[in-house]
C-alpha cells in the first residue's frame, strides 16, 4: 500500500433541503490503487468523492489530502484530484472539444503551445483525435464520456475520482475503461471510481467500501468485501455468484 493521498475523517454532509448524503464517513485513499466505492442509488457515492474534491464543504469532519485539509489548499488542489461526472453534459460547454480539453490547462496559465501539445497527447491516447474541432453537443454519449475524460487526464492529476465510469454504455468502451484504470495503475497512478456493478469493481479494485445510507457499511480487499452475501444485500448490490460458490465451505 503505497502513501495516503486523501483521508476523510468523521465527514457529515447536508444539501439545502436537509436531506443528509453522509453522516460521520470515514475512508481513505492510498497512492497507485484504484480505491472503488460500491453502494445503491442514494447511498452518497456521488456527494463523498465531490466532498474529496474540495467541490463540497463537509458540515463536520474533514478531507486530508497528503496531510493538508482540502480547505486550506483552496483553488490549489485542483492541480492534484481530477474529477470525471456520471453525465459528461456536466463536464463540457466549450464551443469545441479542443476547447473544452485544454480548458484546464489554460486556466493554470500554461503557454499556448504546450497547451495544444498536450491536448492533442491526451487525445491520441484516448482516440479522440478526429472530434477535436467538432462541438460537444454533436458527438455521441459514449464520445462525450470520453472527452470527459479528456479533460481531466490532461492536466495529470495525482488522483481521478470517476462517477459511474462505465454506466449505460457498451461492452467494447467498458473494456477501455478497464484498460484504462489498469494501464494507469500499472504506471502508478491512483483511481477512485463510484460503481453499482460487482463485476467492474473486482476486476479493477486494490480495496473497495461498501457504502450505504451514507455511511461505510462494509470494507476491505475486493474478494472479502464482494463473498459476503449479507453486506452485499444490505447495499442492494447483486452478488457474485460463482464466487460464493467457490468459497463455500
Amino acid at each position: 500500500m503505497g502513501e495516503e493521498l486523501i483521508t476523510c475523517l468523521d465527514v457529515w454532509f447536508t444539501y439545502p433541503g436537509g436531506v443528509r448524503a453522509l453522516k460521520g464517513l470515514t475512508c481513505s485513499v492510498s497512492e497507485g490503487e484504484v480505491t472503488v466505492l460500491l453502494g445503491p442509488n442514494g447511498a452518497g457515492k456521488t456527494t463523498l468523492l465531490l466532498v474529496m474534491a474540495g467541490l463540497l464543504e463537509p458540515e463536520r469532519g474533514r478531507v486530508l489530502f497528503k496531510g493538508k485539509d482540502v480547505r486550506e489548499l483552496g483553488p490549489e488542489v485542483r492541480k492534484h484530484i481530477g474529477v470525471v461526472f456520471q453525465d459528461p453534459d456536466d463536464q463540457l460547454f466549450c464551443p469545441t472539444v479542443f476547447d473544452d480539453v485544454a480548458f484546464a490547462l489554460r486556466q493554470l496559465g500554461l503557454p499556448e503551445a504546450e497547451v495544444e501539445a498536450r491536448v492533442i497527447e491526451v487525445a491520441r491516447e484516448l482516440g479522440i483525435e478526429r472530434l477535436l474541432n467538432r462541438p460537444p453537443f454533436r458527438l455521441s454519449y459514449g464520445e462525450k464520456r470520453k472527452v470527459a475524460l479528456a479533460t481531466a487526464l490532461v492536466y495529470e492529476p495525482e488522483v481521478l475520482l470517476l462517477d459511474e465510469p462505465i454506466a449505460s454504455l457498451s461492452p467494447k468502451y467498458v473494456a477501455f475503461v478497464k484498460e484504462l484504470l489498469l494501464g494507469g495503475r500499472e504506471q502508478g497512478k491512483t483511481f477512485v471510481v463510484a460503481t453499482q456493478d460487482v463485476d467492474f469493481a473486482l476486476e479493477i479494485a486494490d480495496y473497495a467500501y461498501v457504502l450505504v445510507d451514507g455511511r461505510v457499511e462494509g470494507e476491505g480487499e475486493p474478494y472479502d468485501v464482494f463473498s459476503n452475501p449479507e453486506l452485499l444485500e444490505r447495499a442492494e448490490l447483486r452478488a457474485l455468484r460463482q464466487l460464493l460458490i467457490e468459497r463455500a465451505p
